[in-house]
């Protein structure tokens, strides 16, 4: 259960703000329909994080606890940093299909792209490893990826105009380091 809500919580925390929320507000403002979106969000975070949840979990396998410990500890140290580093996004110029699997498929492909690398597929990674558990981290993550990504779309661009995002990228950073101090403290 830990590694089912603690993937929740940091990947949720992470997302708020990032280019992927980005990307799900400026869909959702030039496409007004959520439903193509949400679905392709979800599709792509599954396939993204399947994959990074896997790569964690067979990591665990072959690494040293500690060094495993210590490794996710600063990584996500890391992220709290990175998560000080405000994100733009470019504004879309081409004049996609705006049928029902057109949008599904830009989004999917749009959101599994932006996440390759991402700090949210990263901590996947490192959460499987951390508690061996894929399917927990990968539901959770999944489960974080959509409670912020889902309020985005339906919200559209209100949503981004009246979140005070300073304020939220600094609560992002320090929920990663707190986090990592207490990964590297666990041990």
């Amino acid at each position: 259960m830990d590694a089912l809500l603690i993937s929740t919580g940091l990947v949720a925390l992470a997302e708020v703000g990032d280019k992927t929320m980005l990307l799900a507000v400026a869909l959702a403002a030039a496409w007004r329909r959520p439903a193509p979106i949400l679905l392709g969000i979800l599709a792509a975070t599954v396939l993204n994080h399947a994959f990074a949840a896997t790569a964690g979990a067979v990591l665990a396998r072959y690494m040293d606890p500690d060094h495993l410990r210590w490794g996710a500890g600063l990584a996500f140290v890391g992220f709290g940093l990175w998560a000080l580093i405000p994100e733009q996004l470019d504004e879309r110029t081409d004049a996609e299909e705006k049928t029902f699997t057109g949008i599904f498929m830009t989004t999917a492909a749009a959101v599994f792209v932006l996440e390759m690398g991402d700090k949210t597929q990263i901590a996947t990674a490192l959460l499987a490893a951390r508690f061996d558990a894929l399917l927990p981290v990968l539901a959770g993550s999944t489960l974080g990826m959509m409670l912020v990504n889902g309020p985005a779309v339906l919200l559209g661009v209100a949503l981004a105009r009246r979140l005070p995002m300073k304020t939220i990228r600094l609560a992002a950073a320090a929920g990663f380091v707190l986090t990592g101090l207490w990964v590297i403290r666990a041990g």
